[in-house]
């Protein structure tokens, strides 16, 4: 799969939720040096899919306040004409 479709397929507590599962294995140690690497790979493009969706969150967060804002701006000109 590639990793934008992955980045879409792949909801932000899917990925938290596996990216803890990567990290327990790896802290558990017991795992070959090609396991180990190919765990610390998934578990960076889980960080990466994680760290998009907040931004992604935080973007839409950020634009419903401004909105909300302006609405109110809007409101109190119109009151002080």
């Amino acid at each position: 799969m590639a990793a934008g479709t992955e980045e879409a397929a792949l909801g932000y507590e899917q990925a938290r939720d596996e990216l803890i599962e990567v990290v327990r294995r790896l802290e558990a140690g017991g795992t070959s040096l090609e396991d180990s690497l190919a765990l610390w790979e998934r578990g960076e493009e889980l960080a990466k899919v994680c760290r998009r969706r907040l931004e992604g969150a935080r973007a839409r967060l950020d634009a419903s306040l401004a909105a909300e804002r302006a609405a109110e701006t809007a409101e109190a000109g119109d009151g002080a004409e």
